[in-house]
């Protein structure tokens, strides 16, 4: 105890606008995510407001939770406990320095609630050292060197790939809320075991080919949610996972997820480098039709930007891709990317260019190609259509395709639907005074709360 309050935390914890309860609920999730426990509240923050000592280990992980939260490296030293050592430099804890270390990241996310993940994206440098490490990485190739008396079997591999294939349909069907937690639970129990028994070279590059799947689905579901911190460090995780075995294909649609959710967050710029690192870093080594995946989310950041000229560019990079994409051994992941799906990639960028007529054409196309099973991208194209509509003064067409859209999806446990339907609804409160927009308004109502009475 020095008997001095502690200037240098309390001005930093004002600048992050939190409260003694917040840093103290942050920190935990921290140590959660390192395998830690600690036992901080907030009692112990105004301790340490008033002068008190801390202890190594949790001044780390304090200083990691301002960080993310400020957005900058924040150090022990920074937060006026200057005889704590810094920790290692941050982008290791983005993208591990080694397989055990990569493994032991994956398993202590599955340990964190995602109500209990905070809010903020890892910080940019961060982001950009890890996709560098990825781009210019070797691979860790495989060992069997860590026996368990657990020998793993290509039958344990199409197991993985199956409940893959599951978790990824109710994904689809129902929105990322459906699943989240059982998933987690199955790669915590069942597959990062497999990760630590013993293999064949060739069943452990399948094996960790299909624990990526997982891994990115995770993400993925927790992106849907709205859990964006949590989904941003199970994408960097699951981009370290590709390292083991040169995935390079898996590594670039991890990086066009990561752009997907920077693009949704209104980050444009972040957004466009991480799709330029996906187009970049899968290119030599992904099939067309990846590769078409890869430039649409290229085009979707560019026109967030406003780049109409970029964007159209990597919208005819994504065509001509996607021309050859039956020349190719896809894996099954990536079934999803049809015609359909390259559509709908291109009437959202043709929304966010304003090009209404354009993306009343695109969207009317991926709406009548999209199979009613991928019912949250059907849910998104229809919106879409409608505030393209819209942007052609085109109002009560516009009311009738939103709200088609709106009760068709009330399965949807998807935060971003949810987004789309509250973006809907707040371009069209300009015409508050219509009567159909009345009526619209009073029509969805019932829809959410017949949605609420049924949960």
């Amino acid at each position: 105890m020095t008997g001095e309050p502690n200037h240098r935390l309390a001005s930093l914890m004002a600048e992050a606008a939190m409260s003694n309860k917040g840093l103290a609920k942050r920190v935990q999730a921290v140590a959660r995510r390192h395998s830690a426990s600690v036992g901080t509240t907030h009692v112990a923050v105004q301790r340490w407001l008033n002068g008190g000592g801390i202890q190594p280990r949790t001044a780390i992980f304090l200083a990691e939770a301002l960080s993310e939260k400020l957005r900058r490296r924040i150090t022990p030293a920074d937060l006026g406990f200057p005889a704590v050592p810094s920790p290692a430099p941050s982008a290791g804890a983005a993208y591990a320095s080694s397989v055990p270390e990569a493994l032991g990241v994956l398993d202590g996310l599955t340990k964190v609630d995602p109500e209990d993940a905070g809010d903020d994206l890892l910080p940019e440098g961060e982001v950009d050292t890890a996709v560098l490490s990825w781009l210019i990485s070797r691979p860790d190739g495989l060992t069997s060197e860590q026996s368990t008396g657990r020998r793993v079997g290509m039958r344990d591999v199409t197991a993985v790939r199956t409940a893959a294939e599951m978790f990824m349909y109710l994904d689809f069907r129902f929105g990322g809320g459906h699943g989240h937690r059982a998933l987690r639970h199955y790669f915590r129990e069942e597959v990062l075991p497999l990760l630590k028994a013993d293999y064949s070279r060739r069943v452990g590059t399948a094996l960790f080919g299909a624990a990526a799947e997982i891994s990115q689905l995770l993400g993925w579901t927790a992106y849907d949610t709205g859990n964006h911190s949590l989904a941003d460090r199970y994408l960097t995780g699951t981009l370290r996972l590709t390292q083991v075995i040169d995935d390079r294909m898996m590594g670039a649609r991890v990086l066009a997820n990561m752009s997907h959710q920077a693009n949704y967050l209104s980050q444009g710029r972040r957004a466009v480098r991480l799709a330029r690192a996906s187009v970049e870093g899968g290119r030599q080594r992904s099939t067309p039709r990846a590769m078409a995946l890869f430039a649409a989310h290229e085009a979707r950041a560019l026109a967030t930007t406003g780049d109409l000229a970029g964007a159209g560019r990597a919208m005819n990079e994504a065509e001509r891709y996607f021309a050859q994409a039956d020349t190719g051994e896809d894996p099954d992941w990536l079934a999803y990317m049809d015609e359909a799906e390259l559509a709908g990639e291109f009437c959202h960028c043709f929304r966010d260019l304003k090009r209404g007529r354009d993306a009343v054409r695109f969207a009317e196309r991926a709406v009548a190609l999209t199979d009613p099973k991928y019912a949250r991208t059907l849910g998104f194209c229809r919106l879409v259509l409608a505030q393209s509509h819209l942007l052609n003064g085109e109002l009560e067409t516009a009311l009738s395709v939103a709200l088609l859209a709106i009760e068709a999806g009330d399965a949807l446990q998807s935060s971003r639907f949810q987004r789309y339907v509250t973006d809907f609804r707040r371009d069209v409160s300009v015409h508050a005074g219509n009567p159909a927009v009345r009526d619209f308004n009073e029509r969805v109502r019932r829809a959410l709360a017949e949605i609420n009475d049924d949960e």
